[in-house]
């Protein structure tokens, strides 16, 4: 175990090399710099910036080397200093920056996830083991809808009935009253208050999602002989259902995490700027508009590394929940 452990730790280093490496380029890929928006946003405004000025910001931002002399800047500081660098767009740390979001993007991702699973395993089991019943029914159109409607849409449509019935935009997680308060019960009604609407339109296509794959391969499994041949020794249906194919079907929960991880960390990015989230999805996207490179940068590597070390954890519970999956037996 310890050899394997070891073996993916040296392909997850050579694994993130690589994506820092894409990652940068292609933030760089559109034409200009944070520079050039800046002097076209003052353009905008009806000031001009000359080239000495021009000069003297790319000097102060780091942008006056070659595209290789950047990435090696900003690699070796990461690597060497845990510095992922300043953000041009905000005049901040980017650690800062990603730390002052990390609370409600986690807050919120991490209630979706745990609603999803609590609504999706039973709606999945349920559909398999009552196959062709009237809640299977239900519960596969509903499943369908799900994953055709999408979540930035379901957003619009809340938005508009919150309109239209109360007369207000429901955006981010806290009303303006209680945003700048101190923490009470208060606020923390408040913000429960906000919080069902992001969980209900974010967890919408998971929870369709899941269902049908647990669903699926549930039914697969009782399709199998041992489930006939453990049905005709007498086994309860109940402890039979427990024992093996329900085991079985608990894969998808387990090998979803490398995705999950980043979503927590992330979020819904259209979802959240539709909304008003403070989430860090937004900073992402506002980072990749005014091509902040080391705060868009910086972003996608810690997402990189949550999948990267979500996947090995995914690899590791598969290895122990499924009895078909062992590492001794691998090539």
């Amino acid at each position: 175990m310890l050899q394997y452990l070891g073996r993916r730790v040296v392909y997850m280093a050579g694994t993130l090399f690589a994506i820092s490496l894409v990652v940068f380029v292609i933030i760089n890929l559109p034409p200009g710099d944070f520079v050039t928006a800046l002097q076209a946003r003052y353009a905008v405004q009806g000031q001009g910036l000359t080239a000495d000025d021009l000069a003297s910001l790319r000097e102060r931002y780091g942008l006056d080397g070659n595209i290789f002399q950047q990435y090696w800047h900003w690699f070796t500081q990461i690597v060497l200093h845990g510095d992922l660098g300043m953000s041009f767009e905000h005049s901040k740390p980017v650690e800062d920056i990603i730390g002052s979001r990390l609370g409600p993007t986690l807050g919120i991702s991490l209630i979706t996830l745990l609603a999803t699973w609590a609504l999706a395993f039973p709606l999945g089991v349920y559909s398999a083991v009552k196959q062709h019943s009237i809640g299977d029914y239900a519960a596969t159109t509903i499943g369908f809808l799900g994953l055709a409607t999408p979540n930035f849409l379901i957003a619009l449509i809340f938005i508009y009935f919150s309109v239209s019935w109360f007369g207000s935009v429901p955006s981010g997680l806290c009303s303006p009253e209680w945003c700048d308060a101190s923490w009470n019960l208060g606020k923390l009604l408040d913000m429960l208050g906000h919080l069902w609407i992001p969980m209900i339109v974010i967890g919408t296509a998971g929870v369709a999602g899941l269902v049908r794959i647990i669903r699926n391969n549930l039914l697969d499994e009782l399709r199998r002989p041992y489930v006939t041949a453990a049905r005709a020794r007498g086994v309860p249906e109940g402890r039979l259902l427990r024992r093996y194919p329900l085991r079985v079907a608990l894969n998808p929960f387990v090998s979803t995490i490398g995705w999950v991880l980043p979503l927590l960390l992330v979020g819904d990015i259209v979802v959240g700027q539709i909304l008003g989230l403070p989430t860090l999805g937004p900073i992402l996207l506002g980072a990749l508009k005014s091509q902040d490179m080391y705060l868009a940068g910086s972003i996608i590597m810690v997402l990189s590394l949550v999948t990267v070390i979500g996947t090995l954890i995914s690899d590791l519970l598969l290895g122990w929940l499924d009895p078909r999956i062992r590492l001794g037996h691998q090539k």
